[in-house]
């Protein structure tokens, strides 16, 4: 059982981590630090998150995704930005919850988890990207303040039943691993029939 809760904890922060990499380091810093939960007996790894230095830096690079997070296109180019930064950030925090390992396996779970980071941070990215054609701007506040909520929401649920925010993060990377190729196509589909009709408007004026 202890092992499942590891792993579990360990896929609960690359998954959330590639939302708000910040809050995440942030909040579990905090947690450590004031000992909140009593993550440093259980994850002597992650007990770094909770030294000062560490800590201000969090804090302040998420006071700036906190605020560049809430106006339109400002916040993709942030997500741009982050496109390497949080998958690195969340492999990091997975592999030091679960300790030290074998070399090679350490190196597949980087992988894996570092995927796992990049497919919650493409769904915010994307989820962004759609936003940002809407001319509502309260609506980035809005997904804004929700994907903050539920990182904060995610980090108090793994302290508290870290089974089950594993199993919420399991079905996640499979809804991902599901739509992800199906999205693919629409792009596809969508490039085609874009580049289809511009072949059309040019044989169109060509034999007018």
């Amino acid at each position: 059982m202890e092992v499942l809760e590891t792993l579990s904890v360990a896929l609960g922060l690359a998954t959330l981590a590639g939302i708000n990499l910040y809050l995440v380091v942030l909040l579990a810093g905090l947690a450590i630090r004031y000992d909140w939960v009593p993550l440093v007996d259980r994850f002597p790894d992650l007990a770094v998150l909770g030294e000062g230095p560490v800590l201000c830096a969090a804090a302040i690079f998420f006071c700036l995704e906190f605020f560049s997070d809430k106006i339109p296109w400002v916040d993709s180019a942030w997500d741009s930005v982050h496109t390497l930064i949080r998958p690195l950030g969340g492999s990091f925090l997975a592999l030091a919850a679960l300790g030290p390992m074998n070399a090679e396996f350490e190196v597949i779970l980087a992988l894996l988890f570092a995927g796992t980071t990049l497919m919650s941070h493409g769904l915010k990215s994307g989820t962004r990207l759609a936003v940002n054609t809407s001319p509502e701007p309260a609506s980035n506040t809005i997904v804004s303040l929700g994907e903050d909520v539920a990182v904060a929401g995610g980090m108090s649920l793994m302290a508290v039943a870290p089974l089950l925010i594993g199993s919420i993060c399991l079905l996640f990377v499979a809804a991902c691993l599901y739509l992800v190729p199906k999205g693919i196509r629409k792009i596809k589909a969508g490039m085609k029939e874009a580049w289809s009709k511009v072949l059309r408007r040019e044989r169109s004026q060509t034999s007018g």
